[in-house]
């Protein structure tokens, strides 16, 4: 009768082994960019999801992980393209990515039809369907392209008393709506914007725009991505211009500043992740990224490592139940972070997040050049000082909102 019983418990935890081994990975589809003049960016993107999902072996509540990329290009026709495919073909679960604005705004329909979760690391300012919450699907773990750009504005006004600003940015969404949070605050704080110049994402030559910069402004904004900030900081130096330069968070992001040189120094950014945070979690992320790739982390780095715990802690919540996909999708908008390599991270009611905004400086420390955080604002939201309903409800950021008010002949 013993051996009986041994035999029925041994079929039953055999049974319940290959039921187990059985079980369905969760699929997650990254949109990522590895060709075009952002795939500085989506390599960073790569390697931090990438290490995330080493060190957990691939596992997230106890449920195996598989990870699908797709190459975007930088294009929105190929982001919806690559997204489509690899939820209809590779049949996955969540999306993470892509990696600029106007390529998250081309797929706000389909993942909404889809019923697919998206994580994108950058989002628009006010266009999107998150925030007028016509989907519960697109859950924004990163700010809005003019949220880091408040606290800047308002700290070259208020702390280093810039008065009188031209503004020079990349001709597409997130250049638009990055400038126009810059330029909000900032004249909110008592600064003028006398000038706007807008070069196209591919410009070949930076020289007869900056040709065209008042050299007589306090300060000027310059919000670059991918390669581009690289090529603009040498060309704005070479010109000889004096004044102060701020940009968005990959103006001088950790990715492209390995390849600039004294053109860099004095550079102001702010990013929603400083590589001198000085916590637990973030000094053991900045170790194993340097030891993984050798290169110091970025935005884009700590950006979809913080995809993979927000995906870990929803797992979490619904015991790795992600079959159950209601749940799953309430559980992505419940998720806080208090952890990780970011700092606090909460969703507003519009599903973006709520957390805190670094100001950075370009210095040279052992011979090299890093950023150095001079000031943190906290628990910053996708509205900064603005009542949230008369901000939805006003126009929209865009290459010509807000106007230039203060133009100069």
């Amino acid at each position: 009768m013993t051996a009986i019983v041994r035999a029925l418990g041994a079929l039953i935890a055999i049974t319940f082994a290959c039921a187990a081994l059985g079980q369905e990975p969760l699929r997650i589809g990254f949109l990522t960019v590895r060709t075009g003049p952002l795939a500085a960016g989506g390599r960073q993107m790569e390697e931090g999801i990438n290490l995330f999902l080493k060190e957990r072996n691939n596992t997230l509540a106890g449920r195996k992980v598989q990870i699908f990329f797709g190459d975007t290009a930088g294009q929105p026709a190929q982001a919806k393209s690559k997204a489509q495919e690899l939820v209809e073909r590779e049949k996955v679960h969540i999306l993470v990515g892509p990696l600029a604005t106007f390529e998250a705004l081309a797929l706000d329909d389909y993942v909404l039809q889809a019923k697919v979760p998206l994580l994108p690391p950058m989002s628009a300012a006010q266009n999107d369907l998150a925030q007028r919450k016509q989907s519960d699907y697109v859950i924004h773990t990163y700010g809005t392209a003019a949220q880091a750009m408040y606290p800047l504005g308002d700290y070259a006004a208020t702390k280093l008393g810039i008065r009188r600003l031209a503004m020079i940015a990349d001709d597409f969404t997130y250049g638009h709506e990055g400038a126009a949070g810059f330029h909000k605050a900032f004249e909110d704080a008592g600064g003028k914007v006398v000038q706007k110049l807008w070069p196209p994402l591919n410009a070949p030559d930076y020289g007869s725009f900056i040709g065209q910069l008042k050299p007589n402004v306090d300060g000027v904004y310059a919000g670059f991505a991918g390669s581009n900030p690289v090529r603009f900081l040498r060309a704005y130096r070479e010109y000889g211009l004096k004044p102060t330069v701020f940009g968005n968070p990959t103006l001088a992001d950790e990715g492209i500043l390995k390849n600039m040189g004294e053109e860099a120094l004095g550079v102001y950014t702010a990013s929603w992740y400083a590589v001198d945070h000085d916590t637990p979690d973030n000094r053991r992320f900045v170790a194993a990224i340097r030891k993984e790739y050798n290169v110091t982390p970025g935005f884009y780095t700590a950006a979809t490592y913080t995809s993979g715990l927000w995906i870990e802690e929803a797992m979490k919540l619904v015991k790795g139940k992600f079959e159950d996909k209601a749940a799953f999708v309430k559980a992505l908008h419940e998720v806080k972070l208090d952890h990780g390599p970011m700092g606090p991270l909460r969703l507003d009611e519009y599903g973006k997040p709520i957390l805190n905004v670094y100001i950075r400086r370009v210095e040279k420390k052992n011979g090299e050049l890093v950023n150095v955080t001079v000031a943190t604002y906290r628990d910053v939201s996708q509205f900064w000082k603005y009542d949230a309903k008369a901000f939805i409800a006003g126009p929209q950021y865009s290459r010509d909102y807000p106007p230039v008010r203060f133009a100069e002949p």
